[in-house]
């Protein structure tokens, strides 16, 4: 069934089916619509869940982390300075092992304050163990949230789920929603007997000397390597309910493409509007959007760029005085190659991106050149 849905309400939706023992609310632009509507939800008896209102969000993930610990479904969301007040949080979640599933609005940090996209918050925490899934638009928000409850309970890892704020959380969109009792089977019942209310409890958040941390810090790594082959196991599995393919990027005519973008989320659509326009010309331009950033993919992305001689790598966030983040990434993947690598960071506090700037990004690539740094931003 299709609904005309703001990509927040799809995240919620996609929530209300997955049927969360508890959801932890604090309110944060433009993160908000999700937990107000699951509130709705809760208050006309739509689901059981128990729901918490508290007073920060450092309380929220707090909240989470023992619900989850408990051996129960436990969710959230959260944005920009929001998550970073979780920032304590967020590493305890992913070090503990929880299958806890988090959608992030994408916010900028401040200061200077403000309220639109970037990627600066999500991008602070990607170094801190738990799996970061990127949405383009709401249909995606909505699958992802399905596949990450699936991706976190099969191999306990916590997984944010991450949409631009305003650009896709306040936009409508149709969205394809699924039979609800096909979603319930599709996740399971989520009882884990290890918890503090389970059958055979373990203990939880032991202090760990120096004899034993780095051995807890390997299991961790191993879990996460363990999801990415894990995420596509689960997003096959989906696959089959939605008719929607799940990998850790979507290529869209990149195969054979002289110029390429790599980039994600919401700007990962009008670059694709650009790339239409510009092979309708005759231009061999293509696009890569990355949807798995953390496990990152290094081995296929090197494989599906092979081709491409010129690439721009599009950020939506700065890392001060290193490479912005994707790029980073992307250079790493491509070492040893012939490809010539450019970094683009853009958009940064909500700036908009326009087709002309895509358009001029590939028009620079294609003859060779340095595409302009900072589109639409003032020299």
């Amino acid at each position: 069934m299709r609904k005309p849905l703001t990509g927040a309400w799809a995240a919620a939706e996609a929530m209300r089916q997955l049927k969360p023992d508890v959801v932890v609310a604090y309110p944060i632009t433009p993160q908000t619509p999700i937990v107000e509507r699951y509130a709705e939800f809760v208050a006309d008896g739509i689901v059981q869940t128990e729901m918490i209102p508290v007073e920060s969000e450092h309380s929220a993930l707090s909240a989470v982390v023992g619900a989850s610990a408990a051996g129960v479904r436990a969710m959230t969301a959260t944005s920009s300075v929001g998550l970073a007040l979780m920032w304590e949080v967020v590493n305890a979640a992913s070090g503990l092992g929880l299958p806890i599933v988090m959608s992030v609005v994408n916010r900028a940090l401040s200061a200077p304050i403000n309220i639109h996209c970037d990627h600066s918050d999500s991008m602070g925490c990607r170094d801190a163990g738990w799996i970061q899934i990127y949405s383009e638009n709401g249909q995606e928000a909505y699958d992802n949230t399905i596949l990450a409850t699936k991706l976190a309970e099969t191999a306990n890892v916590p997984v944010m789920v991450m949409q631009d704020g305003f650009i896709t959380s306040h936009s409508v969109e149709g969205v394809d929603i699924l039979d609800d009792k096909a979603v319930e089977k599709f996740v399971g019942k989520y009882r884990n007997p290890k918890g503090l209310l389970g059958d055979k409890p373990e203990s939880v958040g032991p202090f760990s000397l120096p004899n034993s941390f780095f051995e807890f810090k390997i299991k961790q790594e191993e879990r996460t390597l363990k999801a990415m082959s894990l995420f596509l196991e689960v997003g096959k599995e989906l696959s089959k309910l939605t008719k929607r393919k799940y990998y850790f990027f979507e290529p869209y005519q990149a195969e054979d493409a002289t110029a390429v973008i790599v980039t994600m989320s919401s700007t990962a659509g009008t670059t694709k509007a650009v790339v239409d326009k510009m092979r309708a010309a005759g231009k061999k331009v293509g696009l890569l959007k990355l949807i798995l950033f953390r496990p990152f993919p290094y081995a296929e992305i090197a494989d599906a760029l092979k081709n491409a001689k010129h690439v721009a790598v599009l950020d939506r966030s700065f890392s001060f005085g290193a490479n912005a983040p994707l790029f980073g990434e992307i250079k790493n993947a491509m070492y040893g190659t012939e490809t010539e690598l450019h970094s683009v960071v853009f958009g940064l506090g909500g700036r908009d991106i326009f087709e002309r700037n895509i358009e001029e990004i590939f028009t620079a690539l294609l003859a060779g050149k340095e595409p302009k740094n900072y589109p639409e931003a003032k020299p």
